[in-house]
């Protein structure tokens, strides 16, 4: 019995080892796995407006009449975020919220302006809807077109001085966020940016 209970014991603790073994290399793994997948940015088109330079600078109204000048140099010194959507798209209201948390903890250096196009009436009555109605609000096919908006959300950020630092499809907070991180480390895209590091690294490898 005794002998029986020792070899047990021995087979238990040798599966222990084991099982620690391998919850060693799956963490070991899944380390590896985070450092190779890159951080997703907003999704990039290489047509259109080039990031980088001046954007056109137009003279344009909100919904409720206010003028409201996109482009050139801000004379409150803030960058703008354009904000494309549509009230029938179901990923633009998912990310309503996050942009609403962002003109709160950003609202030191940012503006966010929304953009859509279609009749102003069914607009209003769905700002109303989502008690949006303060929020600047542009119907003009005119920006959609400058900033070459082929699908949506879509997003672009022009900073103070009037230069448009990144755009893309956004379909999360952390698209919309890349947006930021682009224009902190002077890039186009977040995709870009991870280029020139693994270009770096290489170099020093």
């Amino acid at each position: 019995m005794i002998n029986t209970l020792i070899i047990s014991n021995i087979l238990l603790w040798i599966l222990v080892l084991v099982l620690v073994a391998v919850v060693f290399a799956l963490v070991r793994q899944v380390g590896v796995l985070y450092e190779r997948v890159a951080p997703a940015g907003a999704l990039m088109s290489g047509k259109g407006l080039k990031t980088g330079e001046l954007a056109p600078v137009l003279e344009l109204q909100t919904i409720d009449g206010r003028a409201l000048r996109i482009g050139g140099k801000a004379s409150n010194h803030k960058s703008t975020l354009l904000f494309f959507l549509s009230p029938t798209c179901p990923v633009c209201k998912t990310l309503i919220p996050v942009l609403e948390a962002m003109r709160k903890s950003e609202k030191d250096w940012l503006d966010i302006v929304l953009a859509s196009d279609g009749d102003p009436d069914e607009h209003r009555a769905w700002l109303k809807k989502q008690q949006m109605a303060s929020w600047p609000y542009v119907l003009s096919p005119q920006l959609g077109m400058t900033m070459q908006v082929a699908k949506l959300p879509f997003a672009a950020l022009i900073d103070e001085k009037g230069i448009l630092c990144a755009r893309g499809l956004v379909n999360s907070r952390e698209h919309i966020e890349s947006l930021f991180e682009a224009r902190a480390q002077g890039v186009a895209s977040i995709q870009e940016y991870l280029k020139a590091q693994q270009k770096q690294e290489q170099d020093v490898a």
